[in-house]
């Protein structure tokens, strides 16, 4: 599905636009209100803008997992309050979802001390899940899959990243519009939740690179060559669910990978495409020679060692059974490093998928039996959410939860 257009004459045009207002506007509206108008700069003829792109909130499914990842993302896990009921979760999902069906067509939410703020939605989504207390709490059955993740041997998972009852993903290609949107959010939902964690990260700034482009993680490695995309008939298929009250959402799988980037810097570049399967340049196979070439597993070196390594990274995510696959949304975290180390960097996994038994945990038990990159990476959280279906205008997300 391509990503929205611009609108033609937007909310922010309007208010923004220039010294057309006039003296008759001055009177109607203030002369205060005018002056900061006609200070606003107009986008020079060859300014390319993007913040005025809109991706709808309504529909069958949720919105962000049929566009292209946004350029930053923001995901909150929360916890619901020993108070909150059915009728709580109701009054909850409501008021989420009118915010954020505001906010995301670049309108301020209900109560919004900063509405200016609201103007610039830059393909503003917000997505909601919910963990298996939540849908208990709201008396429904919950999946055999919503609930935390096999144990695997590479794991060393933190409470602080893991777990929760409610998910609010936020994202969009401008920083400022998540950080308005992720707190009026939290404003409406502080009466039935509290924060658990906070995970942001982000990819390549928007027009960067050409559409289409794979993005890289930390490690320079091209990260989702082989992902299903959405609006193909082989993403439907994996991805959402048919059937009882999730018909229409699917599942999503958070995983935070810590990247040990400090001891990476140590291996040379034969060592590092020799672990991930593929070039470092332009991500081809170690058998090909562009990234999008099918590998040959059997091709061997003139010693007879396996071209593509069995240990490598590319040959164990790899699976003969086509229903183990999953969609794939990536962001990169940096933060402050700790002390005597460069770097505090890794990666905010998301897997979506109709059940991750079935897709996810396989994929994910091979690389922890054997996948060369566990030298550098370490998964710290995991977390599990049922991502509700989509709602049409006047309804909200969550009416097949709460029905």
């Amino acid at each position: 599905m391509p990503d929205p257009a611009s609108r033609g004459l937007s909310r922010r045009q309007l208010l923004l636009g220039g010294a057309a207002a006039g003296a008759g506007a001055a009177a109607a509206i203030g002369a205060d209100a005018v002056a900061r108008v006609v200070a606003a700069p107009a986008a020079t003829p060859a300014e390319v803008l993007h913040g005025d792109a809109v991706v709808p909130f309504h529909g069958r499914h949720q919105a962000a997992l049929a566009v292209t990842p946004q350029a930053h993302a923001t995901l909150v896990a929360l916890d619901l309050l020993d108070a909150t009921d059915a009728d709580g979760l109701r009054r909850m999902l409501r008021i989420l979802s009118d915010d954020a069906a505001r906010l995301t067509s670049g309108e301020a939410a209900l109560a919004d001390s900063e509405p200016e703020l609201a103007l610039v939605p830059a393909r503003l989504t917000v997505t909601i899940g919910v963990g298996p207390r939540l849908v208990a709490r709201a008396g429904k059955e919950v999946p055999a899959w919503l609930a935390p993740l096999p144990a695997f041997a590479i794991d060393r998972l933190e409470d602080a990243w893991s777990g929760g009852d409610l998910l609010l993903e936020v994202a969009a290609d401008d920083p400022l519009t998540i950080a308005h949107a992720q707190r009026m959010l939290l404003k409406g939902s502080r009466s039935f939740a509290a924060v658990r964690w906070v995970q942001s990260g982000f990819r390549r700034s928007r027009g960067a690179e050409r559409q289409g482009t794979t993005m890289r993680n930390l490690f320079g490695q091209v990260d989702g060559t082989v992902n299903p995309q959405p609006g193909t008939a082989d993403f439907d298929r994996l991805v959402w669910i048919r059937e009882g009250w999730l018909a229409g959402g699917t599942s999503l799988v958070v995983r935070r990978i810590r990247m040990d980037l400090d001891r990476w810097d140590r291996l040379d570049r034969p060592g590092r495409e020799q672990s991930v399967g593929r070039t470092l340049a332009n991500g081809a196979p170690l058998t090909g020679s562009w990234e999008r070439d099918e590998p040959d597993f059997a091709a061997l070196t003139p010693i007879g060692f396996p071209v593509i390594p069995e240990f490598s990274h590319l040959r164990r995510a790899r699976s003969d059974d086509t229903s183990q696959r999953f969609h794939r949304r990536a962001f990169n975290y940096d933060e402050a490093p700790t002390a005597g180390s460069v770097s505090e960097s890794g990666m905010i996994f998301t897997a979506v998928q109709a059940d991750p038994l079935a897709q996810f945990v396989p994929i994910q038990q091979r690389l922890s039996d054997l996948d060369l990159l566990n030298e550098w990476t370490t998964p710290i959280g995991s977390a599990v959410f049922a991502i509700l279906p989509g709602c049409e205008p006047g309804g909200f997300v969550g009416e097949t939860l709460l029905a």
